[in-house]
């Protein structure tokens, strides 16, 4: 498959294409790129006119188009001669446990060593970091429910010193705004699962359940600390907890975090790129049957972004 996933995100645009070449016409002007450079086209735009040719050469180019609303996909348009990639899809359905296993396992290493790296950049001094840090290079299967109780403990107090804090989806506050970070997250995570081709209801670990999309709740654990420093950024520039809702410059600031760069191996990459890049390892790794292709993100970084 043709490599580029073209992502559409300017607030109005047209979309359109002539003599092979996807044509992109916004207020700033105009942009193209070759159809057969092209893997997949994600529209987030909130207003995007698409002309039907560009549907119809998109299908003979066997190029995927990704639609979504506030971020998230709701709609996929695929050629006919791909709406099921069998070798893909049977790879997903056969996937032995044992590499499922070492999918995730490789998954929650480099989750928690990204909370680690975080809650060291956070409170350098807090005595609750050796702790972190000997769970975190462990092999113990709590590993993850351990590291995460050690992370928040240092993430509220950084945060919130004067007020007890919980991670709890329903606890308000704080918790309010990671929800909403995660929220964007798991958008990211599934548009670039839909343009590879990665069916998100085959997870390898979270359970599933009725619409639920458990594979982009798999590959989107990493990543999350991304969300926890945009947050605690936030939380710093505005200390008062009436400040804490979820207003349009809130939902400005924390829908940008996927711009933000990181390293990934040799790369320096946006946010966004590096799910790319992580996701199409994914791919391979279930395809092969080799999960040591399969290359999470971890922050190389002493120093977060930002």
């Amino acid at each position: 498959m043709s490599y580029h996933i073209v992502s559409i995100d300017a607030p109005t645009c047209s979309l359109s294409c002539h003599d092979g070449q996807l044509i992109c016409r916004t207020d700033e002007g105009e942009k193209s790129v070759p159809m057969e450079d092209v893997a997949a086209i994600v529209v987030t735009s909130f207003s995007a006119s698409i002309h039907s040719r560009l549907i119809i050469e998109a299908a003979r180019h066997g190029i995927a188009f990704v639609i979504c609303d506030a971020f998230k996909p709701v709609s996929i348009v695929l050629p006919a001669n791909r709406s099921t990639d069998t070798l893909l899809t049977r790879a997903q359905v056969d996937l032995r446990s044992s590499d499922r296993q070492r999918l995730w396992s490789r998954t929650i290493d480099a989750k928690t060593k990204n909370q680690l790296s975080l809650a060291q950049h956070l409170a350098p001094e807090h005595p609750d970091l050796a702790a972190m840090e000997a769970i975190t290079h462990s092999k113990k299967s709590y590993k993850e429910a351990h590291a995460a109780k050690c992370f928040w403990g240092i993430y509220g107090e950084s945060l919130s010193p004067d007020r007890p804090f919980r991670r709890s989806r329903d606890a308000g506050g704080i918790n309010n705004l990671l929800n909403y970070g995660y929220a964007v997250l798991l958008s990211t995570v599934l548009q670039k699962l839909f343009a590879v081709g990665l069916d998100p209801t085959f997870g390898i670990s979270h359970v599933v359940r009725e619409n639920s999309t458990p594979l982009a709740y798999d590959l989107m654990e990493p990543f999350r600390p991304c969300v926890d420093w945009r947050i605690a950024q936030w939380v710093r520039e505005h200390p008062g907890a009436e400040e804490w809702t979820i207003d349009r410059e809130f939902r400005a600031w924390v829908t940008s975090f996927p711009l933000e760069k990181v390293d990934y191996f040799d790369l320096s990459l946006e946010t966004r790129g590096c799910i790319e890049g992580v996701i199409r390892s994914f791919r391979k790794a279930v395809i092969a049957k080799q999960p040591g292709i399969y290359r999470p993100w971890t922050q190389t970084n002493s120093k977060w972004a930002g």
